[in-house]
């Protein structure tokens, strides 16, 4: 991969500035880089693709790159964008919870070969730190600095609780630069905050100048990030059918986001024009074979186009436009017309032509076409 791509293909910004990182990579030091991951929940997930995407460009560049588990840090909570305490994690739920992230992130970068990826736990440094430690690593940062953020000054203004432990967080995070005595840190533009506390805390304990690279994110058409807290994920875990029919039921609009954000497929290979239907076909057999492996990939679009073809009708019931909500109660697609309002609200009805998601509107007069009705039923409106 070219600097330019390097420095660009996925990346919302870089700290201290472009300039300098560009110098960094010009004098052909072997660069230390790292990519922090929390394990709040058990699985790996689209969102961890993206940055994960980015730590294997500077691999692939011949650079030292280092998966660290926060197995500490995520006992604590991240409070980033959360408007209430998160929930505290066990150190068992947080072992348990990580213990398919090797394996999973194994998929993206590699831990072996001439230049392997090394896998860390901030519980080695972190863990054994003192109070008297603590305080101290508190002296770098001040009140002011710690509150800043928007979160906490939506809380503050709410009235509502700010916990110690979640001011503390940055710092924990940011020190992780230190102990690991890193040249920069890749992560998603929501962890910004922690990554410059971290920026910091390298210049003042360290006397480095730690560079920051913050990826955007992928976002769906209202701007809400896709991840676990928004219950609309694709995870690493998930099977290839669900793997590859998630990215189809992506509106059209998220196309072009999803090839710069979640495959490295050449710019000038992705589908600027044509049939949205067959860029985003290939969009979900790029990001499949990046989860599972191509051969599966491969697998899972055939499953597909012969689930979708035109060539099966007899997989569809019809439908009546002018009597849908009825025929869908009385052909047993559903159980009630309430269930299949639940199931509008769910997003779980999809137009299979262009993947969007049906809103209340399709109960009152549902276009012509052929829809996925929750994961294993399908209807036709004629």
């Amino acid at each position: 991969m070219k600097t330019e791509e390097l420095l660009s293909r996925g990346v919302e910004k870089i700290y201290p500035s472009r300039e300098f990182l560009e110098k960094r990579l010009a004098s052909g030091e072997k660069l230390r880089v790292y990519l922090g991951i929390d394990p709040t929940g058990p699985t790996l997930h689209i969102g961890h693709l993206i940055p994960l995407l980015k730590l294997r460009d500077f691999q692939n560049a011949g650079h030292s790159i280092i998966l660290l588990i926060g197995d500490f840090t995520g006992m604590i909570g991240d409070p980033t964008d959360k408007l209430a305490v998160r929930k505290k994690l066990s150190k068992e739920e947080v072992i348990a919870n990580a213990s398919l992230y090797k394996e999973q992130a194994s998929k993206i970068i590699s831990f072996s070969g001439d230049n392997p990826a090394e896998l860390k736990y901030n519980s080695e440094w972190l863990g054994q730190m003192s109070f008297s430690e603590v305080i101290e690593l508190c002296s770098k940062m001040s009140h002011a600095q710690a509150i800043k953020r928007d979160m906490f000054q939506k809380r503050i203004s709410e009235g509502k609780d700010l916990f110690l432990h979640e001011l503390l967080y940055p710092l924990m995070q940011g020190y992780d630069s230190v102990a690991m005595g890193v040249d920069g840190e890749v992560g998603g533009n929501d962890q910004t905050f922690n990554m410059l506390a971290g920026r910091d805390l390298a210049k003042k304990i360290s006397g480095k100048e730690k560079f920051v690279i913050t990826t955007k994110l992928l976002e769906d058409v209202t701007g809400a990030k896709i991840g676990k807290t928004t219950g609309n994920m694709t995870a690493f875990s998930d099977s290839l059918s669900d793997c590859f029919g998630k990215v189809m039921s992506w509106p059209d609009e998220m196309i072009a986001k999803g090839f710069e954000l979640c495959t490295r497929v050449p710019v000038k290979d992705i589908p600027k024009e044509g049939n949205p239907k067959d860029a985003k076909m290939k969009l979900a057999y790029e990001i499949t074979s990046l989860i599972h492996d191509k051969k599966s990939a491969a697998v899972a679009q055939e499953k597909w186009n012969s689930t979708f073809s035109e060539k099966n009708p007899q997989e569809f019931i019809e439908i009546a436009q002018k009597s849908a909500a009825d025929d869908f109660v009385e052909k047993g697609i559903v159980e009630s017309k309430s269930d299949l309002r639940r199931l509008i609200s769910d997003g779980a009805i999809t137009n299979i032509e262009n993947g969007e998601k049906q809103s209340e509107d399709f109960l009152k007069n549902p276009p012509i076409g052929k829809y996925r009705v929750g994961k294993h039923r399908f209807v036709k409106i004629i």
